[in-house]
């Protein structure tokens, strides 16, 4: 399938829910100056750079705990994404589910809690007990950072979405695959847990013709104290 047929025109057009023809995120309005991307690449490169190497005793201790609950399963989990343009790459992640849960959701799809191109459940049984505590802290996200050093990813943009969720997408929704994805963003910082599928993408084409410095800064900032909140919240 060809996910980035749709977002590649210069002249896009896109579908609005009462099928009416409009543009909402055009090719000037995405394609920022040549500064901007320079700046914004240098700050992903050093960023991710810096993380990997002073965060490098906490991806020790991560892969410690998560080997010692299960010993046959990897410190790592892979996947398959869509990124910028429809291309695809691979994100990597803490494990932080028993090794085959890929093959447990099927069992688990009507259950989802978010209408939408997206499965999330609250209490999903495939999360081990390393698992919990490194996705209520977010740790589980930090090998994205290698994705960040490679130019896959950015610190920040719209959440970088699964092969078989783009497959769901409406050409509107197609808009959120002309920037790279990022590790964090306004719908991560807007109460994710919270916010359905469509909330998402309209929270991600605003980001998307907002672009600025200052905006991610204000994002970076946020998703530290949004973290902080949830484990303070969670210790009581």
């Amino acid at each position: 399938m060809d996910v980035g047929r749709s977002v590649r025109s210069k002249d896009k057009l896109v579908k609005s829910e009462n099928d009416d023809l409009e543009t909402v995120v055009n090719y000037e309005t995405q394609k920022k100056s040549v500064f901007f991307q320079i700046i914004k690449r240098g700050i992903d490169i050093f960023c991710s750079l810096f993380g990997l190497i002073i965060l490098s005793p906490v991806f020790l201790v991560v892969a410690f705990l998560i080997k010692k609950e299960n010993k046959k399963g990897s410190v790592f989990f892979s996947q398959q994404r869509v990124g910028k343009n429809g291309g695809l790459f691979t994100m990597y992640k803490f494990r932080s589910m028993c090794p085959d849960a890929e093959d447990k959701l099927s069992d688990l799809i009507e259950l989802n809690e978010i209408e939408g191109a997206m499965f999330k459940m609250k209490d999903d049984p495939r999360v081990t007990k390393i698992g919990k505590l490194i996705r209520r802290t977010s740790i589980d996200e930090l090998p994205q950072l290698l994705n960040v050093l490679k130019g896959e990813m950015s610190l920040v943009g719209p959440r970088p979405p699964l092969l078989r969720e783009v497959a769901e997408y409406t050409e509107y929704d197609m808009q959120r695959l002309l920037v790279k994805p990022g590790c964090t963003g306004l719908w991560q910082i807007s109460g994710r847990n919270n916010i359905g599928f469509k909330e998402m993408v309209e929270l991600d084409l605003y980001y998307i013709k907002n672009q600025s410095l200052t905006q991610d800064i204000v994002i970076l900032l946020k998703t530290v104290t949004v973290v902080l909140c949830l484990n303070n919240s969670n210790g009581h």
